[in-house]
């Protein structure tokens, strides 16, 4: 059975050879998976995998198009899977060595008989009272709390923001984003058969004022937002940018998503959902603070938007378990996630440490708590070929087209690297490799 990505890199090096000319129109999806001898489920991933790397567009009703010059970065792998590489920074989940201890101690009072039953129970998206409200406990930050009556549950973080894209958007609709954005809401606006605007950042995050130029050119349904620690680039927005953004969603009646993921590691900063809680839907997830494996997605929707956010979460079929919301509850009020927050604050501050140690000669970008690291490569490498230059070395390296939006916007030669996943010493060890590597010039390794 053929991998869709192997067919995909097929369709690529026919774009890149100029077989398939800017412009021109793939074949429909049935079609195309008959010429391939594929299914047509693959056939599906391959397009969409096409567009994630750059090399097409789709639009709706009228088919999938060559886009006009796709950037060398293209190639820009994908973050839904784990890297076949040994060591990956390319994923990014932080694990602290009291994680697996603290975690045991509340799951085995839920494994008592008299608790078990009613655990193991269906819940819908509105959870129950007692974990609404321990989960309200567990989103404050910076003064700011939710209001537990305006929280739902998914399965996981990705599958909030997907409810949550579906519930304020339709087909065609227009989705402003920052112009480097988070991969998996391109595959999800894609998915939804939505518009992803780019909007232009500065050194302070999303420009307000590049929301209300878009709004003007073609009204946006809503916009998505990386307040804190944005991924890629680790930049947190200032309270008077803030307050700027919440002015002009409240002036042009747009809607925000605010991804919430990483700003564990900033809690004493309030959200944009404090400052415009009418206009905003905060998203966040409990994998980050706790474990890789415990998935448990929210949402925070204002009163108007709750119903249709937890339609969306139904039928899609993101509605949550039981389990995972009581263990929540359970390490909430236990401490433990308390705990582990203070202590992935404290790793990710090493991290870049250790980063800043080895790639400190180089233009980078980040912030002391974040996870992440913004590499701008020397001349004359290219993402594409540190890419390819770092695998044969046995590292993950994510390029900057896998977070760039638009058909305009193919991104920087640079890379992004997550500092979480391995342990320190393997960290270290990769980085002056990549170091290393950097300083070499490309032509360098065709000559190994």
């Amino acid at each position: 059975m053929k991998d869709y990505r192997s067919v995909a890199d097929a369709v690529a090096e026919e774009i890149r050879a100029g077989r398939l000319k800017a412009g021109e129109r793939l074949p429909a999806q049935r079609e195309f998976a008959r010429k391939y001898g594929i299914a047509n489920s693959t056939a599906t991933r391959v397009y969409q995998e096409l567009a994630r790397r750059g090399f097409t567009v789709g639009h709706v009703g009228r088919g999938t198009f060559v886009c006009d010059a796709p950037g060398p970065a293209a190639a820009a792998p994908a973050l839904s899977e784990p890297a076949d590489s040994r060591i990956d920074l390319e994923l990014n989940y932080p694990v602290v060595p009291e994680q697996a201890g603290l975690l045991a101690a509340g799951l085995g009072r839920l494994l008592l008989p008299d608790r078990l039953e009613p655990v193991l129970r269906p819940v819908g998206a509105a959870g129950t009272p007692a974990a609404r409200v321990a989960a309200a406990d567990l989103l404050a930050r910076g003064g700011w709390r939710p209001d537990p009556a305006r929280i739902l549950f998914a399965g996981s973080g990705r599958q909030a923001i997907s409810a949550v894209v579906a519930a304020l958007t339709r087909p065609g609709a227009r989705l402003g984003v920052e112009e480097l954005t988070y991969p998996v809401l391109k595959a999800i606006a894609t998915r939804l058969g939505v518009t992803l605007v780019p909007l232009a950042m500065d050194a302070d995050g999303l420009i307000p004022e590049a929301v209300e130029e878009a709004h003007r050119a073609g009204p946006l349904h809503a916009v998505y937002v990386q307040p804190v620690l944005h991924n890629p680039l680790s930049l947190t927005m200032s309270a008077g940018r803030l307050d700027r953004l919440a002015d002009v969603l409240l002036t042009c009646g747009i809607h925000a998503i605010e991804d919430a993921v990483w700003a564990f590691l900033r809690d004493d900063l309030p959200p944009l959902a404090s400052r415009a809680p009418e206009r905003t839907v905060l998203v966040d997830s409990l994998s980050k603070r706790l474990s890789p494996g415990l998935s448990l997605g929210f949402a925070v929707a204002p009163a108007a938007m709750s119903a249709g956010v937890a339609a969306a979460l139904r039928s899609g079929g993101w509605t949550p378990m039981r389990f995972p919301l009581e263990a929540m509850a359970q390490w909430q009020a236990d401490g433990a996630v308390e705990t582990l927050v203070r202590a992935k604050q404290g790793q990710a501050v090493e991290r870049q440490e250790i980063a800043e140690r080895h790639l400190g000669d180089f233009v980078t970008r980040s912030a002391p708590g974040s996870y992440y690291r913004w590499w701008e490569l020397p001349r004359p490498w290219r993402a594409d070929t540190f890419v390819a230059a770092a695998a044969r070395h046995g590292i993950a390296v994510t390029p900057a087209a896998a977070f760039s939006v638009g058909r305009s916007h193919r991104g920087p030669h640079a890379i992004r690297l997550g500092l979480a996943s391995p342990g320190a010493e393997t960290l270290s060890r990769a980085l002056a490799t990549l170091g290393d590597l950097a300083r070499s010039a490309p032509d360098d390794l065709a000559q190994d």
